[in-house]
């Protein structure tokens, strides 16, 4: 995440330690009860500051996912901005191991995102994850608002009505965050230049907020109301699509 790390990539290299401790967790805990987070198993964030699909390569994947397939009440879960087809080619993945497909207007990708798949591709990648036994999840973030923004939802709502197989609708659900922008970001984004900085940083449509890192961040103002225009399109264009929260 860049506003964590604007510049390369860390790749945890005690994958062993890290999975002992996720273990011991799991197992401290009490019976797992249904909430929107899941029905039946206790999930754990794998890729909070990476990307798995993206940074394979780096680590070994496959023993980590190994571990959550086996493991009786811990599941995983992580957000991709890539179709990677080895991760399909594996095992069967019984819904231990959530990926969450992070998709946007395809224009915004070309900005925020130039390095990686396109909207297509990622959507690709839905019905070939699910046949592989992933739980898969729609992760609408960041959402920014624009003058055009509803119209290039629109587009992309369709886009994702027209690739997910009908058998899998019921399954796919979607999480939705709108954008979060801090200066100190923004300073660093004017100062080497990077795209679309214009659209993050809008201070007359955006107020304050303090994290709950204790950081100073700025997010949109009449966010309700802006969350329901969002909400009502999105319930249109796609309503197989269960929103598991939206902020």
């Amino acid at each position: 995440m860049r506003r964590h790390k604007p510049e390369g990539v860390d790749v945890a290299t005690n994958i062993d330690t890290i999975l002992d401790k996720i273990n011991d967790h799991a197992l401290s805990l009490p019976i797992k009860k249904p909430n929107q987070v899941d029905d039946t198993y206790w999930v754990y964030e794998i890729g909070m500051n990476s990307d798995l699909s993206l940074h394979a390569k780096h680590f070994d994947w496959q023993k980590v996912f190994r571990f959550f397939l086996d493991h009786k009440t811990a599941k995983a879960t992580f957000a991709t901005k890539r179709y990677y087809v080895p991760l399909t080619k594996s095992y069967y993945f019984n819904k231990k191991v959530r990926i969450r497909f992070s998709i946007m207007p395809e224009n915004l990708r070309k900005i925020y995102e130039p390095y990686t798949d396109s909207i297509e591709r990622r959507l690709e990648g839905v019905n070939y994850h699910i046949e592989s036994g992933y739980d898969v999840h729609l992760n609408f973030s960041p959402v920014i608002v624009s003058k055009n923004g509803l119209v290039e939802y629109e587009k992309l709502f369709n886009l994702v009505d027209k690739y997910v197989h009908p058998e899998y609708k019921p399954s796919v659900k979607a999480e939705v965050i709108f954008l979060t922008h801090n200066e100190k970001l923004h300073n660093y984004n004017v100062q080497n230049n990077i795209p679309g900085e214009d659209l993050l940083w809008n201070p007359q449509y955006q107020e304050k907020k303090v994290s709950q890192y204790g950081g100073t961040n700025v997010r949109y103002k009449n966010k309700a109301k802006l969350i329901s225009q969002w909400t009502a399109l999105h319930n249109q264009c796609i309503p197989w699509n269960t929103i598991r929260y939206i902020f």
